[in-house]
């Protein structure tokens, strides 16, 4: 399967998809709801609500953030892969999480539905021709192929998961906080961050 052209996607999402170096991304779609629920199951109820900085998301926000973008990203491939021609809205990744209730429910149970929606995307994903991989439609003013969104989507979660792994690995350390905020401030250093750590560089807010 040939990965996707730069003509298929906006440049903010090149950092995701560059995550991505296999030549198939079901396996890591398939791979990512069981890897986000380990990750879960490791994660301190005390930390769940951490912010490394005031204004940032919390843990839960977090993965809260993960599903939004997993539904949005899911439907714009349903669509684009069924030859939709009509653009499809952009949304505000920092709105959308502020207007949810992630910060009042636990980081498992945010974990499974995460899951539940992952797995609703691959039962269409899993059904592409090469067709369906290679059409092309219009998502918040840009040209979007499905098979870029299937990239972008495996490589979103990468990106966040690499943040929180770093958490993770200082869990029942006294130097758990601070180890999350380095770890933070480092991606932002080397990337521009929004709320939630997007890699935003000198991307637009209205990238998504």
């Amino acid at each position: 399967m040939p990965r996707p052209a730069s003509h298929e996607f906006a440049e903010f999402f090149a950092a995701y998809i560059a995550r991505v170096p296999e030549t198939d991304p079901l396996p890591a779609l398939e791979a990512q709801p069981a890897e986000l629920l380990t990750i879960a199951d490791r994660i301190a109820p005390d930390d769940e609500r951490h912010r490394y900085e005031p204004g940032k998301w919390s843990v839960r926000q977090v993965f809260g953030h993960l599903t939004d973008t997993e539904r949005v990203m899911g439907y714009r491939a349903f669509c684009i892969a069924r030859g939709e021609e009509k653009p499809l809205p952009g949304f505000d990744e920092n709105e959308y999480v502020a207007r949810a209730d992630s910060d009042e429910r636990p980081v498992k149970e945010l974990a499974h539905e995460f899951a539940a929606v992952r797995h609703a995307n691959l039962w269409v994903v899993r059904r592409w021709t090469d067709e369906h991989w290679g059409r092309l439609g219009s998502a918040n003013g840009r040209v979007l192929s499905a098979r870029a969104i299937a990239y972008i989507m495996a490589g979103h979660v990468r990106h966040h998961v690499a943040l929180l792994r770093e958490a993770v690995r200082w869990r029942g350390s006294a130097h758990a906080r601070s180890a999350v905020s380095a770890s933070c401030a480092s991606s932002c250093t080397r990337t521009g961050c929004s709320s939630g750590d997007e890699p935003r560089g000198k991307a637009r807010r209205d990238d998504y």
